[in-house]
Formats: structure tokens, C-alpha cells, sequence
């Protein structure tokens, strides 16, 4: 089954306030009226200024559902990210979901499908033949290497708030790949829409 990839924004601790706060660990923490004031200035001057440890104090988390060349990315970013991943080593994958390039010619999309749709049935395939000849467990572990790079798989993704900026910066732009910028698209929109961290998003140039 072919489908898009998808985000979801599953939890959040902190926000703009929470920085702030982070920031004045020093001073005095009660947060008056003209405190909240100053919040936006604080935070543009912290993040100019690149003191970046007050906005480690606030947590994201997604869930993601990616072909693997994305999830590889993904993986790159392990400082400062904690992520979890569907295992083909414990289970066998019943989710025969696939992911072809929207931009890609519908002779070439319709060729890759098959390729893909093979790809999957060899791996349940194999996987039920390797069974009673190495066992359950080294079965899943090698029958998965005939899975293609096209194949989709959930994951959970949890950064600190200077961790996801970091994040923002490499894979929003304008020469990282589609589907990976289009995956940190959804997320920080998803962020936005929380309209806990406007001004922190704004302090760094979103």
C-alpha cells in the first residue's frame, strides 16, 4: 500500500516561559507581568548571542512514519534526540506500507511499485522459509535485509527545543532532500499550532 509520509506531535513539556525561566535560574522566579513582557527580547538575545542552554528545557515528541532513506537521516541527528524505531528483528513487519517520490514520472512510479510490492512479498516469503531452518529469531533478523529503502516504518523522535532547531535548520532547508524537509515541515508547523513557543521559534529566525 502506498502512502505519504506522516507526523504527529504526541507530547510537549516547556515553551516559551519555561526558557525564560531557565534563563533566570539566577534572579528572582517569579514570573510578574513585566517579566512576561521582557520574555520575547530574552529570548532573541539569548539565541543571538548563541546561549543555547535555556532552551534545552523543553521536550517534543513525534511520531513519524517514514521510508527508511528518511529514517537514516533521522538517525544522524542522535545527539541531543532520543529515538525509538518499529523493530524487524523482534517481529515480522505486517505493515507492507511503501513510499515512491511524488515527483517522479507515473512510467517510473508505476515500474517502482512493483519493485517494491516483490521486495515485501520476498521478505514474508523468505522469512517463512528460513523458520524452521534457523529459528524464529535469526529468521526476522536476516529475511528484513530484502526489505527496500522504499519501505515505511514508525518511529518516535523526542528532541530538547535547541535540539529541534538544530534539526530545523539543516533539514528545512532549501537543499536538503524533499522528503525529509517536507517531514521537518510538518513538524514545525505542528509546533507552531501548540502556540507555546512563538517566541522562542521567532528568536531563531522561524
Amino acid at each position: 500500500m502506498q502512502l505519504e509520509n506522516t507526523v504527529e506531535l504526541t507530547n510537549f513539556t516547556g515553551g516559551d516561559i519555561a526558557h525564560a525561566n531557565a534563563a533566570w535560574v539566577s534572579t528572582s522566579q517569579e514570573l510578574t507581568e513585566e517579566k512576561k513582557h521582557r520574555v520575547p527580547i530574552l529570548l532573541s538575545m539569548l539565541a543571538e548571542n548563541k546561549h543555547g542552554t535555556p532552551f534545552e528545557h523543553s521536550l517534543l515528541s513525534f511520531k513519524i512514519r517514514s521510508e527508511l532513506a528518511t529514517h537514516i537521516q533521522f538517525l544522524k541527528h542522535r545527539s541531543g534526540v532520543s529515538i525509538n524505531s518499529e523493530s524487524a528483528r523482534y517481529k515480522e513487519l505486517l505493515n507492507n506500507s511503501y513510499y515512491i517520490p511524488g515527483d517522479w514520472p507515473e512510467e517510473v512510479k508505476s515500474s517502482a511499485r512493483k519493485s517494491l510490492l516483490n521486495s515485501i512479498s520476498e521478505y514474508h516469503k523468505v522469512l517463512d522459509q528460513l523458520t524452521p531452518v534457523l529459528g524464529r529469531k535469526r529468521a526476522k533478523e536476516t529475511s528484513r535485509f530484502l526489505l527496500p529503502y522504499g519501505h515505511q516504518l514508525s518511529y518516535c523522535a523526542t528532541f530538547n527545543f535547541r535540539s529541534f532547531m538544530h534539526f530545523q535548520t539543516l533539514r528545512n532547508a532549501d537543499d536538503a532532500q524533499d522528503e525529509i524537509a517536507n517531514i521537518a515541515d510538518q513538524m514545525l508547523a505542528l509546533v507552531w499550532d501548540t502556540k507555546q513557543f512563538n517566541h522562542s521559534l521567532k528568536a531563531f529566525g522561524f
